[in-house]
């Protein structure tokens, strides 16, 4: 097994990728749910879709019990086929053209001022989905003027107009993961590149007009080395903020989980992320894309808003 201490090669991680991790040790035991603040939140989110949900998101109980959300937009079916993914796959519904709409509606009643967006993958439309991201940033932005924005985006497939559509209306965040190390892109991400995701990044910084953000897991095999040459594959594309978090199988078909990561490794990958210049690194077994997001961003973002007073507009 893997440790902070020690360096196994990638032909020794390789072979050991099958073992089946023990029982969730304690770091990584989450509170319960309060089922009382979903309760409240459901209401507000009617007819649209969170990754909080769909992603089976551990920290669904913070975030929900303080009255926040990651909206999906989109619909809840993905073309793609990841490994790791919780989110269904399958043939998904046209755009929703009421969907931006009822976001920004939500925003309003859930009292935020960053709103974090992000969608299933679509390779089956045109533009891949810019479009509605666009539309859904306008929509937030009539309805909440001082609200910053994070889109985290698929790939598009590396089309450059596509990303044109989403940075023209200057989201605050502009978040792509990378997901995982280079070799074992086959197994987690078979129908995408490990290059292809760091050129979007890269491309997103030359507008200008947003901090760029990106995330991995660790857990599935890979070494301490690949973790940190990711890294600075991410700081050498001009990536601004990092979160890293363990990898949990969502599901018996899914990628087997390779092992548990100890916390203290978590801090060793922050402190390297800090060193080499990143302005934010989030690290620990249970981060996810956009947790504590509002806190990567240079002003206060949340209003002071119990969830209990959140109703639909």
């Amino acid at each position: 097994m893997q440790t902070a201490a020690g360096s196994p090669t990638t032909a020794r991680a390789e072979a050991a990728e099958s073992a089946r991790p023990e029982r969730r040790p304690e770091w990584l035991k989450v509170r319960l749910r309060d089922v009382h603040a979903i309760a409240r939140m459901r209401p507000v989110l009617e007819g649209l879709h969170t990754v909080c949900e769909s992603a089976r998101c551990p920290n669904i109980g913070e975030c929900w019990g303080r009255g926040t959300a990651t909206f999906m937009i989109l619909g809840n079916l993905c073309t793609r086929r990841c490994s790791f993914c919780a989110v269904p796959q399958g043939t998904p519904e046209p755009p929703d053209p009421g969907e931006p709409e009822r976001l920004a509606k939500a925003a309003v009643a859930l009292g935020l001022q960053h709103v974090v967006i992000t969608s299933v993958t679509r390779d089956d439309l045109s533009d891949d989905g810019a479009g509605q991201f666009a539309e859904c940033i306008r929509a937030v932005r009539r309805r909440i003027p001082g609200a910053s924005l994070e889109v985290l985006i698929p790939d598009f497939r590396g089309k450059a107009d596509a990303l044109d559509v989403v940075m023209r209306e200057t989201p605050e965040v502009l978040n792509h993961n990378i997901e995982t190390v280079p070799r074992l892109y086959r197994r987690v991400r078979p129908r995408t590149s490990y290059k292809r995701s760091l050129e979007v990044l890269q491309r997103a910084r030359t507008y200008g007009t947003s901090k760029t953000k990106s995330g991995f897991m660790v857990g599935l095999g890979e070494t301490r080395e690949e973790i940190f040459d990711t890294l600075r594959d991410l700081y050498s594309h001009d990536v601004q903020i990092v979160t890293i978090g363990q990898y949990l199988k969502p599901k018996d078909h899914r990628i087997p989980m390779f092992r548990f990561v100890h916390p203290d490794e978590f801090a060793e990958f922050k402190q390297f992320g800090l060193e080499l210049g990143f302005e934010h690194v989030e690290s620990g077994p249970l981060v996810r894309s956009s947790y504590h997001a509002e806190a990567h961003v240079d002003r206060p973002l949340l209003q002071a808003v119990s969830p209990a007073t959140a109703t639909s507009p």
